[in-house]
């Protein structure tokens, strides 16, 4: 992994958590500088960005404030996924994730290579959001 992806992935990573980038934004960064995907684990608020060939990088996310619930919620999971779509006024990635921990999501993997997230909760619920075409 070179400095210039690593500073991508670290600017992504913040840009998510002030709204400095939209999703498909951050996605269209990650995928221009070679990651095929990333994953959010809000149980030790870390994000791991990965490249093709096994390297990665794994950055400190802001702490969000919660746990994750015991009990998955898919449903809720994916209402708050159509809540970040459609990015109304009162959305931002922290209440998104501070949300998504209440509704049991303990993180999220985001396969670039498979044009989906998997959402997951402490017990290996799942709950799969595709990308739009």
């Amino acid at each position: 992994m070179n400095a210039e992806q690593i500073a991508i992935a670290e600017t992504c990573l913040r840009a998510a958590h002030n709204g400095g980038l939209s999703f498909p934004e951050i996605v269209g960064r990650l995928i221009a500088a070679g990651f095929e995907g990333y994953t959010v684990d809000y149980r030790s608020d870390k994000q791991v960005f990965y490249l093709p060939g096994g390297n990665s990088l794994m950055l400190d996310m802001s702490r969000v404030s919660g746990a994750v619930a015991e009990a998955f919620d898919s449903t809720e999971v994916e209402r708050l996924v159509r809540w970040a779509q459609a990015n109304p006024a009162d959305y931002s990635y922290t209440a998104f994730s501070r949300k998504a921990k209440a509704a049991g999501c303990a993180g999220y993997l985001v396969s670039f290579l498979g044009r989906r997230v998997v959402y997951f909760g402490r017990t290996a619920e799942t709950h799969v959001e595709h990308f739009p075409d």
